[in-house]
């Protein structure tokens, strides 16, 4: 016998199938609304807090010391170095003798000019003595005419006076008159004959006297060119370089020495040609000689870019500590400007100025650091200004950072 089973409500069924339905989609948007596991950082990472005063704007740059005095000593003529009398390091004063060398050239053509002034005086001498020799000889002459010229207008003068008694004839006494006259005329043109050799006399003892000026003036040069083969410090510091060795041949012109002195130093920085645009002469700075640091201030700026940047010469204006000597490796750092009521932070690996960074800014609580974007103003060696996006008391991660940037948020370890 077949027994009937009951009827189950078809109405009970249909609500639980709605709860399970509601509760896979609520769990689902739940799940999908979670933020994503953050990954860990180390909390040894470097961070810094924003804040809000004075922002001192600086660049800086290593350098050496080099000596403010340098004497190069080059030579004068070329020669054979025979003896090197001192060495490297050594203190000098400007008649200090560094080195010896030798040409026969030179001492021959010093000979030469010699001789040439030599052959030059004597041949003034006999100029001399021979346009002397004319003047007296003109005077003489000159001397003799006058006496002629004399005799001749008392002659004349005689014989008129005879005439006048009728003992003369009118025509011999005119022929002693024309007599008179032309030994008159004679010692006139003898008279400006020795006052023409007298000019020339001095005209041409004084070409002479310059031509032995400069037959003069060629062996005292001669004279230097052999006195510059005894090399001499010419001022007074320490001797740097003296890189010659024994019969080495040396050029004109070419480096013989280098004489320093230690006393006066100044830095030679070299800027990042990126940083030094805003440098300028006058600006202070100081040096880190890493055995302390010395005040100084901006006194050259080289107008050229050498391999990415730039020399800046710092004259130092502070007592130099021990053991600072030339070619002292140091760093230093200029100050460009101070900036008032300014919001800065430490500058952020690759953190570059007058760009937008992310940076990640800590959780009050500081179990998180979230991502923000920063806009950077100007910046210094380690701060950089804060134009938007972080405010004073902001802790943010200055670390690189760069592995974490597909995260929004880092768990800080």
């Amino acid at each position: 016998m077949d027994i009937p089973r009951p009827q189950t409500p078809k109405r009970s069924r249909w609500i639980l199938g709605g709860l399970g339905i509601a509760a896979v989609l609520a769990t689902t948007i739940a799940v999908g609304r979670l933020e994503p596991a953050a990954p860990t950082v180390d909390a040894g990472v470097w961070l810094d807090t924003v804040q809000l005063g004075t922002f001192v704007r600086e660049v800086r740059g290593p350098g050496t010391l080099v000596p403010e005095q340098i004497r190069y000593i080059s030579a004068v003529t070329a020669g054979r170095v025979e003896r090197v009398l001192v060495q490297p390091g050594t203190q000098v004063t400007p008649e200090t003798e560094l080195l010896t060398l030798s040409n026969p050239d030179v001492q021959l053509q010093l000979m030469e000019a010699q001789r040439q002034l030599a052959t030059g005086e004597a041949n003034l001498a006999n100029l001399r003595a021979t346009l002397e020799n004319q003047r007296l000889s003109q005077e003489a002459t000159v001397a003799s005419a006058e006496s002629q010229a004399r005799e001749a207008e008392r002659k004349a003068k005689a014989y008129r006076e005879l005439a006048a008694r009728g003992l003369y004839s009118q025509l011999e006494i005119q022929s002693l008159e024309d007599s008179a006259v032309e030994l008159a005329t004679r010692l006139e043109i003898e008279k400006k004959r020795l006052s023409f050799i007298e000019q020339s006399m001095a005209a041409q003892l004084a070409a002479q006297e310059a031509e032995i000026e400069r037959l003069r003036g060629l062996v005292a040069f001669q004279q230097r060119y052999l006195e510059s083969l005894r090399v001499t410090a010419g001022t007074r510091g320490v001797l740097r370089e003296l890189p010659l060795q024994e019969g080495q041949w040396v050029n004109p012109g070419q480096q013989l020495a280098v004489v320093v002195q230690p006393g006066r130093l100044k830095a030679e920085l070299r800027i990042p040609e990126t940083q030094a645009k805003d440098v300028v002469v006058g600006q202070r700075a100081s040096i880190d000689t890493r055995n302390g640091i010395v005040p100084g201030r901006v006194v050259r700026i080289d107008p050229a870019v050498v391999n990415g940047t730039v020399t800046v010469d710092v004259a130092l204006e502070g007592e130099l500590p021990r053991g600072a000597r030339p070619d002292l490796s140091v760093d230093g750092t200029i100050e460009i400007e101070r900036l008032q009521d300014v919001l800065f932070v430490g500058r952020p690996a690759y953190g570059q100025p007058e760009s937008t960074i992310g940076v990640f800014r800590l959780d009050p609580d500081g179990e998180f650091a979230r991502r923000v974007t920063v806009e950077t103003g100007r910046a210094s060696v380690n701060a950089i200004e804060i134009r938007s996006g972080l405010r004073e008391g902001d802790v943010v991660i200055l670390s690189d950072m760069s592995q974490w940037d597909g995260v929004e948020r880092v768990k800080m370890r």
